[in-house]
């Protein structure tokens, strides 16, 4: 596992201290070097999060079964709802390392820039403009959202198990923001060349 030698000259990841090896579950630590062996790093949010281990694995499984598993909607469509949603909400850590993700599975580094700043402004399909519409108004403004909401969804495609989904991977990442800003996660440097 990759390791800092002096903690003192180390970039501050978290608000709060990092806990190591020897302070978080044997399950945690079984995830940081699942995490190093398949992608070469262990995220800094898996280590800023594991202050308290069990809920942070419990963080992990939710997350994983959303975004890393076969789901009903496509890998670049849940990546794209996670960049609209963490750019909303100014959220560090989870625009980089998401817009990175986005980058790799659209093969379009330029498209997913370009949905980080203003979504708006990117060359996306209707299904995921509609996408980024409702993730965006329902991250702004979820005491307006109505069933008529739905209706743009439905018109581009999604059935029921989509909008659920959708639903979901937009509530997981208002809660992964908050939890990021507010402790101050900086994410690590090797999202920002992954995917170019």
């Amino acid at each position: 596992m990759t390791r800092t030698s002096d903690p003192k000259t180390a970039p501050r990841l978290s608000f709060l201290p990092i806990p190591d090896e020897s302070q978080v579950p044997e399950a945690v630590g079984r995830l940081w070097a699942k995490a190093e062996a398949n992608i070469g790093f262990v995220p800094n949010v898996f280590r800023a999060q594991a202050v308290n281990g069990e809920q942070f694995l419990a963080w992990w499984n939710y997350f994983n079964l959303l975004l890393n598993k076969e789901g009903f909607l496509s890998n670049v469509e849940r990546e794209l709802v996670a960049v609209v949603v963490s750019a909303a909400n100014r959220c560090l850590y989870c625009e980089v390392s998401h817009r990175a993700a986005l980058r790799e599975f659209s093969g379009d580094a330029q498209k997913a820039d370009a949905v980080a700043v203003n979504w708006r402004q990117a060359e996306l399909t209707e299904r995921e403009r509609t996408l980024a519409e409702y993730a965006e108004n329902l991250t702004l403004r979820p005491a307006e959202v109505t069933e008529a909401d739905l209706t743009p969804l439905r018109a581009v495609g999604l059935d029921d198990h989509q909008i659920m989904e959708l639903v979901q991977v937009i509530g997981m990442f208002n809660l992964t923001n908050r939890v990021s800003s507010a402790l101050g996660f900086m994410p690590n440097a090797e999202y920002f060349s992954r995917g170019r």
